[in-house]
């Protein structure tokens, strides 16, 4: 598997950022708590992944906990 060198971590505005409109996913309360957790004690882990437009393709719960936790900047790969 070969990474691509154009796609970088890069901090985006979580403002800039937009659910998938698609995602069958759901995260209860609780589970954005559990994340807001994790990413309060251990930070961001894994970065959001996003499309060219900022629309996440993956990471919507680390979103919300992002939101919650009050960051303006979350890590991004896309």
């Amino acid at each position: 598997m070969t990474l691509d060198p154009s796609h970088r971590i890069i901090m985006r505005p979580v403002a800039t950022l937009h659910a998938y409109a698609g995602n069958a996913r759901t995260y209860s309360r609780n589970q954005i708590n559990q994340i807001a957790r994790s990413i309060r004690r251990f930070g961001f882990t894994n970065p959001i992944l996003i499309a060219d437009d900022g629309e996440v393709i993956a990471g919507h719960g680390r979103l919300s906990a992002a939101k919650q936790l009050g960051m303006t900047d979350v890590p991004t790969l896309g």
